[in-house]
């Protein structure tokens, strides 16, 4: 889910309007954090429904570096939309996993950080959702990239790698993805399970 697909949305169902209003006190230009807040009007009667956003250079890619202002508003402009709408999944610019920055890897193991892919020990998104994510954007078969995974990280299963090694395999994935996935679905058919024959 995308800002532009939560938008046509909210056209498709005839939204009367969006209104944002950055929220000043909460916010600090000096150090690029910004903080806004979000209502979604469904009609002309509709009392609103408000979602609120976040950014700074913490949360957000080199790439955007100095439009943490307008990242802060979409996000929160996507969270009142879904709250408006009923929708479940995060939007990509929510989870920051496209605007996510690169953060240098320390050699080691250091499992402790990710239980279940689940930890996050610098506040960046999870593990899992980057490569859930990843998985959505490329219609790649979940089975598959766990076992390409797992071989990738040398461990039996993905749970058991360390947190480096899934960030470096999710690295290599999206790159593969984007370059040619072709090649990448073919690597990712040498780890189906052979079909049995029936007797």
């Amino acid at each position: 889910m995308t800002h532009t697909g939560l938008l046509r949305i909210g056209e498709r169902n005839r939204c009367c309007g969006i209104l944002t209003r950055l929220l000043r006190d909460l916010s600090d230009p000096t150090i690029g954090r910004w903080v806004f807040r979000a209502t979604v009007f469904k009609s002309r009667h509709s009392k609103g429904f408000v979602g609120y956003g976040d950014a700074d250079p913490s949360n957000t890619s080199s790439l955007v570096r100095g439009a943490e202002l307008r990242v802060a508003e979409t996000r929160a402009v996507n969270r009142a939309l879904r709250k408006a709408y009923g929708i479940g999944l995060c939007s990509i610019e929510e989870l920051g996993l496209l605007s996510a920055p690169q953060v240098p890897v320390t050699p080691g193991p250091r499992s402790h950080d990710h239980p279940g892919m689940n930890g996050s020990s610098n506040g960046q998104p999870r593990l899992r959702d980057q490569l859930y994510l990843l998985i959505r954007q490329h219609d790649l078969d979940p089975m598959l990239v766990k076992a390409y995974a797992a071989d990738f990280c040398g461990t039996a299963t993905l749970k058991d790698a360390s947190r480096d090694l899934v960030e470096s395999f999710i690295t290599q994935l999206a790159a593969a993805a984007s370059k040619d996935r072709n090649a990448l679905l073919c690597k990712l058919n040498s780890y189906a399970q052979p079909t049995k024959a029936n007797p």
